[in-house]
C-alpha cells in the first residue's frame, strides 16, 4: 500500500470517529473507509463483513456528533472509577494521631536570606515563638519571588493581596491563641492547574491564560484551613506536559540554561531555589519524580485517591494525584498530613489514616532493590550504588527482586487527556498551544482519536493483571528502591498507583541526582520515615544551588 493510500485510511478513520470539524464537510461513510479503519485497528475485515457494520458505524458516528454539541467542563468526570486497591487487599494502617511540632529552638538568622532554605519547622517555630510574623515571612517570600523569577519564570501569578490577607489573619489568631498546627503561617505556592476563586487557573496554556474559575480547589481550601499562606501559583508544562508553558520556558535553579523539567516545573523551581519553603505538584505519568529530580528537590507523589484532585484540571482521570513538592522528606510529611483524605466530592478517594511512625527500626524493615535495573550502566549509577550502601550501613534488610514487564499501555493517558480537551481538538482552539511538535499535546490527542475503545478497555484489563503482579512482590518487601529515571519502576507506579518518594541523592556534573522509594498503597508514613532516615544520613537535600543562596 502507498503512503498516499495509508494518508487515504488516516483520513478515513478520523471521519468515521467525527474528527473533523469546519471547514470539513462530512460525506457519506464508505466501505473504504471501514476498511481502513478497520487496518488501523490490525483487523481485516471480509466486504461482506464491511457491508454488514457500516450502517452500525454511521449511527455510531452520529451519536459522536450529536454528543459534541453537549458542552462539558473538564471538571466533569466519566462515569467510572480506577481503584488501585485489589478485593483481596486491605492496607494494615494503624489509626494513630500523630502532630508534628513546630521547632521552638529555632532562632531567626543574622541575615535574613537565610529563611530561604529553613525547613517547615523550623519557620513554624519562629513563627510560634513569635520572632518573626507571618506577614514579614510572606513578604519575604513574595520579595525572593518578585527578584528571582525574571530568571526561573516560575510564576504565573502572584496572589499577593490573597497572601497579605491570610497571613495577617494567621497573625491575628496566633495573637488570640489560636493555632492551627505546624502549617500556620507558612507562605506556600501551587501548580497553576487549581482553582483558585478570584485568581486564573491557567493550566500553563494559551487557550485558559485568562479562565477564572469561582471557587477553590479542595487542596486550596484544607490549606487555607491548616493556616498555611498562598503566595503564587507556579508554572507547568502547558496541560501538565513539560516545563514549557505560554509564558516561555521555567528553568532549573542549578543550570539557569536548561529547563526545569516538569510538568511541575514552578513547584520544583521555586522550592529549588528557595523562593518558597513548599508548593503543591501533581503527576500522571512522572509530573512529580521528574522535575524534582533535575530541581534537587524531594517529591511525594502519595497513592492514586489519597489526595482530592476537585479543582484540579483533569488530565487522566484513573492516573492524576496530587502531592507536595519541598526540601526534605519530613516536609513532605507535614503538608500531606493536612491534604490527604476524603472531601466528599472526589468519589475516587479512599478513607484511610495517615500513619507516621516516631521511629523506627531499619532491621525489620525489607527494602526490595531491582537488581538488574541497578547493574546495568546508566548516568545516575554510581550515585544510587552510594544510596544503597547506606541503606545497608542504616541496617535496612536489602532484598534483590524484579519489577514485572511493563506493559504498553501508555496510550491511556492519551486517551483520557483526549476526552478531557476534547472541544480544544474539535474547535481547532489546539492550535493555540505553544508546543506544536509531533509529540506534543495537539497532536497527541488527534492520535488518540484513533484508539479503538475495545483496545482501551483492554489495556485497563492489562493493568489490573500489573496490579495483582506488583502486589506479590509486596509480600515479600516493605518497600522498593528503584532508579528515578532508568527504571520501568516510573510508569508501573503510575499505573498501578502506588505511592512514591524521590529525594536528592548526589550530583552528576554539578546538577543534582535522585533516586525513588516506592510504597505500599496507602503506607506513605514508612515510605516517607524511611526516606527522612536517609537523609539524616546525608546532607543532600541541605544542598543548594549558589545562584540563589
Amino acid at each position: 500500500m502507498s503512503v498516499s493510500q495509508r494518508s487515504l485510511l488516516l483520513v478515513g478513520l478520523a471521519f468515521l470517529a467525527g474528527a473533523f470539524s469546519s471547514p470539513y464537510i462530512m460525506d457519506a461513510i464508505t466501505a473504504e473507509d471501514v476498511r481502513g479503519a478497520a487496518l488501523l485497528a490490525g483487523l481485516s475485515y471480509t466486504p461482506q463483513e464491511i457491508d454488514s457494520t457500516m450502517s452500525g458505524v454511521a449511527d455510531n458516528q452520529s451519536s459522536y456528533l450529536a454528543n459534541r454539541a453537549t458542552a462539558l467542563p473538564n471538571s466533569l468526570p466519566p462515569a467510572f472509577q480506577f481503584q488501585p486497591l485489589l478485593p483481596d487487599f486491605q492496607p494494615a494502617i494503624p489509626d494513630i494521631a500523630f502532630h508534628f511540632q513546630p521547632d521552638v529552638s529555632a532562632t531567626l538568622p543574622a541575615n535574613r536570606k537565610a529563611l530561604a532554605y529553613y525547613g517547615i519547622a523550623q519557620l513554624a517555630g519562629l513563627i510560634k515563638t513569635k520572632q518573626i510574623t507571618s506577614e514579614e515571612l510572606t513578604r519575604f517570600f513574595i520579595a525572593r519571588l518578585k527578584e528571582h523569577n525574571p530568571t526561573v519564570n516560575c510564576v504565573v501569578t502572584m496572589t499577593e493581596e490573597l497572601a497579605i490577607g491570610q497571613a495577617r489573619q494567621a497573625d491575628q489568631e496566633l495573637a488570640s491563641g489560636q493555632y492551627r498546627g505546624i502549617l500556620h503561617g507558612i507562605p506556600y505556592g501551587i501548580k497553576d492547574m487549581f482553582a483558585t476563586r478570584n485568581y486564573p487557573t491557567t493550566y500553563g496554556a494559551a487557550p485558559y491564560k485568562d479562565q477564572v474559575l469561582d471557587y477553590d480547589a479542595t487542596v486550596v481550601r484544607k490549606l487555607r484551613e491548616a493556616g498555611a499562606v498562598l503566595v503564587a501559583k507556579l508554572s507547568l508544562g502547558e496541560l501538565a506536559m513539560g516545563d514549557t508553558w505560554f509564558g516561555g520556558k521555567t528553568r532549573n535553579p542549578w543550570d539557569t540554561n536548561a529547563g526545569s523539567s516538569g510538568s511541575s516545573a514552578g513547584p520544583a523551581a521555586a522550592v529549588s531555589a528557595g523562593l518558597l519553603p513548599f508548593a503543591i505538584g501533581s503527576e500522571t505519568l512522572g509530573s512529580i519524580v521528574s522535575p524534582s529530580t533535575v530541581c534537587g528537590t524531594t517529591g511525594l507523589r502519595p497513592s492514586f485517591g489519597r489526595v482530592s484532585r476537585y479543582g484540579a484540571m483533569a488530565l487522566s482521570w484513573t492516573m492524576d494525584k496530587i502531592g507536595p513538592i519541598c526540601r526534605s522528606a519530613e516536609d513532605c510529611a507535614m503538608v500531606f498530613q493536612y491534604i490527604h483524605g476524603p472531601d466528599g466530592k472526589d468519589l475516587s478517594l479512599a478513607s484511610f489514616p495517615f500513619y507516621y511512625p516516631k521511629a523506627i527500626k531499619p532491621a525489620n524493615i525489607k527494602i526490595g532493590y531491582t537488581k538488574s535495573e541497578f547493574e546495568r550502566s546508566y548516568p545516575f549509577k554510581q550515585q544510587d550504588s552510594i544510596t544503597l550502601k547506606l541503606l545497608e550501613q542504616l541496617g535496612f534488610q536489602l532484598v534483590p527482586i524484579e519489577f514485572p514487564a511493563s506493559p504498553k499501555i501508555d496510550f491511556i493517558v492519551s486517551v483520557e487527556g483526549a476526552a478531557a480537551f476534547d472541544e480544544l481538538t474539535t474547535s481547532n482552539r489546539d492550535e493555540l498551544l505553544a508546543q506544536q511538535m509531533k509529540r506534543s499535546w495537539p497532536n497527541i490527542f488527534r492520535t488518540a482519536r484513533f484508539v479503538p475503545a475495545v483496545e482501551y478497555i483492554k489495556a485497563n484489563r492489562i493493568r489490573t493483571q500489573l496490579q495483582y503482579d506488583v502486589h506479590q512482590l509486596f509480600d515479600k518487601v516493605d518497600l522498593i528502591v528503584h532508579p528515578s529515571w532508568a527504571s520501568s519502576g516510573l510508569r508501573i507506579s503510575n499505573y498501578t498507583g502506588h505511592p512514591a518518594l524521590v529525594m536528592p541523592n548526589g550530583f552528576n556534573n554539578g546538577k543534582p541526582t535522585s533516586i525513588t522509594f516506592m510504597g505500599q498503597l496507602y503506607q506513605e508514613g514508612l515510605l516517607l520515615r524511611v526516606a527522612e532516615a536517609c537523609q539524616q544520613a546525608a546532607d543532600f537535600h541541605q544542598q543548594h544551588p549558589a545562584a540563589f543562596q
